[in-house]
């Protein structure tokens, strides 16, 4: 074969190789937009939360140190209110904080999905056994703990997937925030490990995604 038919040879397999490339680009872009425009119409919405009530079985401060024994269960429930859009949660932790600071460990809620328009209850226990309190809050707490009123906030950090029929979306961060304003009532001394006392809140937290 000539060096003429060798280059005439390259020319065409170039030529090739540039259109099935330009072709599959094409592809992608089309699937890329049908997507996102599916995606700008749906309009996915966060989930909405909700703290029911919480269970109190132990919460006792100790002063110097200022050390926090609690043991509580709270009720959460978590709606899905897309009518065309499932929502995987891959990792979820609870826990609750008095004045920006963590007082208990991590509790995590299993991984689930949830589907369009469900509604999801979840009844973890959050608790904590003698973690220190920070020397500006120790006093504090230890003075609502008397005052019998204390305002927690129990808070979830994890990771959500948003599902679009057979397609679903990478990870994002989901936050979620509740208040929880707790009357334990005048005279409280703090509660030991027994029978529990629920406590009824119907607060909805803040979500951000």
């Amino acid at each position: 074969m000539s060096t003429k038919q060798c280059s005439h040879h390259q020319n065409k397999g170039h030529k090739l190789l540039k259109r099935v490339f330009y072709t599959l680009l094409a592809i992608l872009a089309i699937l890329l937009l049908t997507f996102l425009i599916t995606w700008a119409i749906l309009k996915p919405k966060k989930p909405t939360f909700v703290l029911q009530d919480a269970t109190i079985y132990a919460f006792n401060v100790t002063p110097v140190p200022n050390l926090l024994t609690s043991n509580f269960q709270v009720t959460l429930t978590c709606r899905n209110p897309n009518s065309r859009i499932g929502i995987f949660y891959d990792k979820l932790d609870i826990f609750a904080t008095y004045r920006s600071q963590q007082i208990t460990y991590y509790t995590t809620i299993l991984p689930t999905y949830q589907g369009h328009k469900d509604t999801n209850v979840w009844s973890p226990f959050i608790y904590g056994t003698s973690v220190p309190v920070a020397p500006t809050n120790g006093p504090a707490l230890s003075q609502d703990q008397a005052n019998g009123d204390i305002s927690l906030v129990i808070k979830i950090n994890g990771k959500v997937k948003w599902k679009v029929g057979s397609f679903t979306s990478g990870h994002y961060s989901i936050h979620v925030t509740c208040p929880a304003n707790i009357h334990f009532g005048n005279g409280y001394s703090g509660f030991g490990v027994g029978t529990g006392v629920k406590y009824q809140l119907s607060t909805k937290c803040r979500v951000s995604v």
